[in-house]
């Protein structure tokens, strides 16, 4: 599944594409409170190149940019949290909240963590890496992954998936500068973030269908939470 679980076609239900467009206004709000000019804020800058490529409107974007960058009168407050646990079946995942009231969403968490097992902090972070995690894919026939990373100063990738879309890690400090420099190379950055992988991933061939389905529900009712940003599972396959 990759370092960041997703949602199996969220992106084609029109509230699933709400759901990820309001996530995407808040990660352009954060960015913003540093600058509203894209060109001299490198996390603003990627956070509204991500909202392009998934076709949010102009006006929305806008919008988020004034709202985040204090433009608009509007007091834009939103916490950071990470929450630690375990998916049913043992499967450790890291979950992303941004949210404007910590009491709701930690009130959230333990409920959607009743069908797994909530940690407390440290207890799955220790088996999961925090660097840049950019998606890009070949924008030339036969583009060279390997070389690009060297090329660009990516720490390592994981090879193109079945949609051919090759994910490039990086330091967490080097994530613009790497992601800035790939297409010199023969490669289209779909997304650049920071994010978590896990270090020792449980492989899906070894849970039954079941045991497999039951994690993915789980992983879909975390995501489908309005104060969650990203969930992190330690899956593989």
């Amino acid at each position: 599944m990759g370092a960041q679980w997703k949602a199996k076609h969220k992106d084609i239900a029109a509230n699933a594409k709400g759901k990820l467009f309001g996530k995407l206004a808040k990660d352009i709000m954060i960015a913003a409170r540093n600058g509203a000019d894209p060109k001299d804020n490198a996390k603003l800058r990627m956070a509204v190149e991500a909202a392009r490529k998934v076709s949010m409107p102009k006006d929305t974007l806008d919008r988020a940019i004034k709202k985040g960058a204090g433009l608009t009168g509007e007091t834009v407050h939103f916490e950071q949290v990470i929450y630690e646990g375990f998916a049913p079946h043992r499967v450790p995942v890291m979950v992303e909240v941004l949210t404007d009231n910590t009491n709701r969403a930690a009130s959230d968490m333990r409920v959607l963590f009743r069908k797994g097992q909530q940690g407390t902090p440290g207890s799955v972070s220790w088996d999961f890496d925090h660097l840049g995690l950019i998606e890009a894919e070949p924008a030339t026939p036969g583009a060279d992954a390997d070389m690009a990373a060297i090329e660009a100063g990516a720490q390592d990738l994981l090879p193109a998936d079945e949609d051919g879309v090759t994910v490039f890690l990086t330091d967490p400090t080097d994530l613009d500068l790497v992601s800035r420099a790939l297409p010199a190379h023969g490669f289209t950055v779909l997304s650049a973030k920071l994010g978590y992988r896990p270090k020792n991933p449980i492989a899906a061939d070894t849970l039954t269908a079941e045991q497999l389905e039951e994690v993915e529900s789980f992983l879909a009712a975390m995501d489908d939470n309005d104060d969650v940003q990203n969930v992190y599972a330690g899956l593989a396959g």
